[in-house]
């Protein structure tokens, strides 16, 4: 359990104090609590969670509102706790994306007991997930490309990218750890009818290096093999990874 992670969001201390307490107790030792919907959905772009306890009633925007937000960036399951006993509102919840609800006031051993019956679901599903090859996506750790939506992630937030600078690391990105000359480069991205221009090409690296290097003026994924090329190095992350 210490590797499983939950968030808990709701606006109360109380409630988020006892469930932290007990959770803990059961050995659950990665917890992170936040009280608004906001910084709910901003935790999770942050960081990968196996299980989201979602009060209804929150301050702003309602655990209604923000699961269909939160649903498109995890497929954590979602244990709503509601003050609503109506088979609408728990309707509602499913709707949106919910996987469980309990009702206030409730017996926080019965939280723990359905997270544990959420994670004995979900885990061995994203077990399997993760050893089949997700198309169009290569994960380098730091950086993401997601061909797909045409999307390039750091840290995983979305970075602005000009339209041949993201296809020509995405060259890179399907094409990890070998070295390409200039002129390569060149003719497999901009076409080999185009005028060739090694200074181009070189600018576009330099675009590149600015998006997914921690320290640009030094490499560390996209290098120069002196004499040779470019390549973009692939360690124990690659594509569909």
């Amino acid at each position: 359990m210490d590797e499983v992670s939950i968030l808990l969001v709701d606006d109360e201390q109380a409630i988020l104090h006892m469930l932290r307490t007990v959770l803990l107790k059961e050995q659950f030792l990665d917890i992170d609590t936040v009280t608004t919907g906001e910084d709910a959905i901003a935790a999770c772009e942050k960081k990968t969670y196996h299980c989201i306890v979602l009060d209804v009633m929150l301050p702003g925007r309602s655990g209604l509102e923000i699961c269909p937000f939160l649903r498109q960036i995890t497929d954590a399951p979602i244990l709503f706790l509601t003050a609503k006993t109506t088979d609408y509102d728990k309707l509602t919840g499913f709707a949106v994306g919910g996987d469980d609800y309990v009702v206030k006031p409730f017996n926080p051993l019965e939280v723990v007991a359905r997270i544990k019956s959420l994670l004995r679901r979900y885990l061995p599903r994203q077990t399997e997930a993760e050893k089949l090859p997700r198309e169009g996506i290569y994960d380098y750790g730091r950086f993401q490309v997601m061909e797909p939506a045409g999307e390039l992630r750091v840290e995983g937030q979305p970075v602005n990218c000009p339209a041949l600078v993201y296809q020509l690391l995405l060259f890179f990105c399907k094409h990890p750890n070998r070295i390409f000359t200039k002129s390569e480069l060149y003719e497999r991205v901009w076409g080999s009818e185009a005028i060739s221009d090694d200074n181009t090409v070189m600018v576009h690296i330099h675009r590149i290096r600015e998006r997914i290097e921690a320290d640009p003026s030094n490499p560390e994924l996209l290098v120069n093999v002196r004499g040779l090329g470019y390549k973009l190095i692939q360690s124990d992350m690659g594509p569909g990874r």
